[in-house]
C-alpha cells in the first residue's frame, strides 16, 4: 500500500478541478493556438492577441468587428452577490453572457448613465474617433452599461475602451461632485477628479469588459438588432428609435446608420 501511495496522490492531483484562473489560462492558450500570431508591427501598435487579465478572455487583433459591453462599477454589487454569482458558473459562454446582460437590464446601482448629461458624454466618447480609429456600427447607452458594435482598424480594443472610460469618468465624476458641493464651498485643487484618473476609473467603471468578435455579417446584423432593441427589451421605451442614446435613431429607411450630415456611417450593418 505504501508503495502505491505516490501514484495515488498523483492521480488525485490530476483529478483535482481547475481553479477559475487555471481554466482561463488554458482557454486563452487554446484560443491562441487556433488563431494566427500577431506580427511585430501589430505588437508595436499595442495589440495583445488572445489574452486575459484574471477575469475574462479577450481577443485583440486589428481589423476585427467586435461586440463590446462595459458597465458601471456598482451594476453588479458585491452586496447582492447571491443574485448573480451563480450566473458566472454557466459553462456556455453565450448563455452566460446573455444571463449576465439580463441581470444588468434590471438597472441595479446608481445608474449614472440614466442622467442625460452623462449618457451624452458616453455617446460623444464613442463618436469622437469614429472614421478615424474605427468604424461604429451600432451602440446603446443603457442606465448602467454600454453596448457597442465596432470595426477596429489599427487601434487596440483595450486601449480604446480605456480611453472611453477615462473620458466619461473624469467628466461625470466632476459633474456629480460639483452637485454635491455646497454653493458657498470654495473649489480646492483636491476636488479635481481628473487629477487621479486611475481612482476615477475604479470608482465609476467596472475594470473588465466583455468582447465578442463577429465571424460573419449575419452575426453582425443579429448584434445590431440586440444592441438597438436592448432598451425595448428592458422596458425603457416602446420602440428602439425612441431611446435617446442609441444608434437606432440614426437609421434611415434602408436601415443604414446616418449622421446629421447625411453621410451613412456604415452599410455593412444594414
Amino acid at each position: 500500500m505504501k508503495n502505491n501511495e505516490p501514484i495515488r496522490r498523483s492521480a488525485l492531483r490530476e483529478m483535482k478541478p481547475q481553479s477559475k484562473r487555471e481554466y482561463l489560462r488554458d482557454l486563452v492558450a487554446e484560443k491562441s493556438r487556433r488563431h494566427r500570431p500577431l506580427t511585430d508591427e501589430e505588437k508595436a501598435l499595442g495589440f495583445l492577441g488572445w489574452h486575459e487579465r484574471g477575469y475574462l478572455p479577450h481577443c485583440d487583433f486589428p481589423e476585427l468587428v467586435q461586440f463590446v459591453t462595459f458597465r458601471l462599477v456598482d451594476s453588479m454589487p458585491a452586496s447582492r452577490r447571491d443574485e448573480w454569482q451563480h450566473l458566472l458558473k454557466i459553462e456556455d459562454d453565450r448563455e452566460k453572457r446573455a444571463k449576465l446582460e439580463e441581470y444588468l437590464d434590471r438597472g441595479i446601482g446608481d445608474c449614472h448613465l440614466r442622467d442625460p448629461r452623462i449618457a451624452k458624454l458616453a455617446e460623444d466618447s464613442l463618436l469622437f474617433q469614429h472614421n478615424q480609429s474605427y468604424e461604429l456600427l451600432a451602440w446603446c447607452v443603457m442606465p448602467n452599461h454600454i453596448h457597442v458594435l465596432i470595426h477596429f482598424w489599427q487601434t487596440p480594443l483595450w486601449k480604446m475602451v480605456a480611453m472611453w472610460k477615462k473620458f466619461v469618468a473624469a467628466r461625470a465624476l466632476a459633474m456629480l461632485r460639483q452637485e454635491r458641493r455646497s454653493p458657498d464651498r470654495p473649489v480646492c485643487a483636491g476636488d479635481n477628479t481628473r487629477s487621479n484618473s486611475s481612482s476615477a476609473l475604479q470608482s465609476f467603471w467596472q475594470r473588465e469588459y466583455w468582447d465578442t468578435f463577429m465571424r460573419d455579417e449575419a452575426q453582425e446584423r443579429k448584434s445590431v438588432r440586440y444592441i438597438e432593441n436592448n432598451p425595448v427589451k428592458a422596458k425603457l421605451c416602446r420602440t428602439a428609435e425612441q431611446w435617446p442614446f442609441s444608434s437606432a435613431r440614426f437609421r434611415d429607411e434602408f436601415q443604414r446608420l446616418v449622421i446629421s450630415s447625411g453621410t451613412p456611417i456604415s452599410k455593412s450593418a444594414s
